[in-house]
Order: C-alpha cells, then structure tokens, then sequence
C-alpha cells in the first residue's frame, strides 16, 4: 500500500550529502594546486563568518586573487555558510558579546531590535555600536576556522589526488 513518508530530519541529512558530495567533487576536481585550493577555501571560510552581508562573496574573491590562491574555491566556500544559516543569529551574537567586550572591557547591554525603524539601520551609531564589535568579534571565530580550514582542506585534496591517481595506475 501506502509506503510512510520519509522523516524530515532523514530527508535533510540525505539533501545534505548528497551537497556534500557535489561540492566536494567539484573542489577536488578543480585544476590547481592543493594549497591554492585549500588557501582559496579558508579565505571563503574566514569571510563567511564576517557580518559582512553584502559584500562576504566580493571580498573573498578579491582577496583570493590577492594572495594568489584559487578564487573558485573562495566563491564555494563563502556560500558553504548557507549550510549554518539557521544558526547565524546565535553565532552573531556570541560574535557581538566578545566583540563588545574586547572592545569596551565589559558585558554588552541588551539590544532590542524590535524598537528599530529602518532608519535607524543607515544610522552610524547603530553601525559603531553594534556591527563593529560584531566584526571584531567574528574574529576570533573566522581566524581559527579559517586556519583549521585550511589544513583540513590542503590534507584532504592532497589525499583524494592520491588515491585517484594510486587507482587510475592500478588500472
């Protein structure tokens, strides 16, 4: 009869793989070298994590060219972000609270956003006082994931290279 539909939580896990395995293969099969890719790949990774909104794609491309390494690999990772996007709120505010408090020495002040007209979003103190100290928090987020990132990436490009070409030989 009738088969019980898939859960929703088994769906979106088996969207994500087969992502996964998409993006994965096109990173491997990008022609250059692992430690362009994996350069490429932590700058995307480093711009995600910025409040940057706008502009994260842009500066990753440009700052990819900048450092010679694979602006494909820029483009793809900057959007991996879209992955955690139901999470971005949260890490925007652990990012703000450090941010604050590196930049004033002491614990953020409530923020009430339910209170704020458009207006007050083109405002330069709405900027100063909270898209700053989330930017210098995203620091101390984007740094270590870019840095872990990269290593990851650089490892496993070099070894997905090595099997592909340990087999291809054995053919």
């Amino acid at each position: 009869m009738n088969e019980p539909a898939p859960s929703a939580n088994r769906s979106y896990w088996k969207r994500f793989k087969q992502w996964w395995r998409a993006h994965h293969e096109r990173i491997i099969s990008i022609q250059d070298t692992p430690h362009s890719i994996a350069l490429g790949l932590a700058i995307g990774m480093f711009f995600g994590f910025t409040p940057l909104f706008s502009v994260k794609t842009l500066l990753s491309i440009t700052v990819a060219w900048l450092f010679n390494s694979n602006k494909v690999a820029a483009a793809i990772s900057v959007t991996l972000h879209d992955v955690i996007l139901p999470f971005m709120p949260a890490i925007y505010w652990w990012e703000y609270k450090y941010g604050y408090a590196t930049l004033h020495g002491s614990r953020p002040h409530r923020i009430h956003f339910a209170h704020l007209t458009l207006g007050d979003y083109l405002d330069w103190h709405l900027v100063a006082g909270v898209i700053w100290p989330t930017f210098i928090g995203s620091l101390f987020l984007a740094f270590p994931a870019a840095l872990l990132f990269y290593f990851l990436a650089r490892w496993t490009v070099q070894r997905t290279r090595a099997r592909r070409k340990a087999a291809a030989a054995n053919q």
